[in-house]
């Protein structure tokens, strides 16, 4: 019976995570596909460059929420110990349940985004001090490149090494996954990698913005 249970939450899960939250959006209220535009990804940064930030942030909230309900769905059982192994192992496969779903989506096509906002919600689930973290190490990383999915790709690379050297984590499935979160991100962030390596990657809007109103005011004064 537990066995039926798991797999209905972990396709619950996946279900969650595929709520195309940037696509529903573009579609309903500006009446387009924002996987047609821009990076051609249904990400929380392309719908700040498609749709504004404010919708981006909206997007952002939300993709992150669906990995952390999606870990919290376990929950729903009462034969799991809180922090035991076993707890543990069935929050990383509802996370990457969710995971995936954001990846590919069955809603629209099995095309979505790459995960990074759904994979922040999850992790910040199952080890908020590492998250956080990792989350000071993209801020830093992106106000020095201005690049957002260089930033992401520091930040989660950053976090095997804080699960593993810094807080020494004994729970082989967590370093696993962190490993793993590393060689998806690099996945998922292919054609990204591509572009930066060709100098053609999209730097961050609002901090071009900044810098180009800074450079205006500083010839004003000139």
């Amino acid at each position: 019976m537990s066995i039926i249970i798991n797999i209905s939450i972990l396709l619950l899960a996946y279900l969650l995570g595929s709520i195309p939250t940037s696509v529903w959006i573009g579609k309903h209220f500006f009446k387009i596909d924002i996987r047609e535009h821009g990076s051609k990804n249904a990400g929380s940064t392309n719908a700040i460059r498609i749709l504004g930030w404010k919708v981006g942030l909206l997007v952002l909230v939300l993709d992150i929420s669906k990995g952390y309900l999606a870990v919290n769905l376990i929950r729903l059982t009462d034969y799991y110990i809180p922090q035991t192994g076993d707890y543990i192992n069935f929050q990383l496969l509802l996370g990457i349940a969710a995971i995936i779903g954001h990846i590919f989506p069955v809603y629209v096509g099995f095309k979505g985004g790459k995960g990074v906002a759904t994979l922040l919600g999850f992790v910040l689930a199952i080890d908020p001090t590492t998250t956080l973290i990792c989350i000071g190490v993209f801020i830093i990383a992106l106000i020095i490149t201005k690049y957002v999915s260089l930033s992401s790709m520091i930040a989660g690379f950053s976090f095997p090494v804080l699960v593993i050297f810094v807080f020494k984590t004994t729970t082989p499935a967590l370093i696993i996954f962190s490993l793993i979160v590393s060689v998806l991100l690099l996945f998922t962030h292919q054609k990204n990698i591509e572009r930066l390596l060709r100098k053609e990657e999209n730097k961050a809007l609002f901090l071009m913005r900044k810098k180009r109103r800074e450079a205006e005011k500083l010839k004003k004064i000139a």
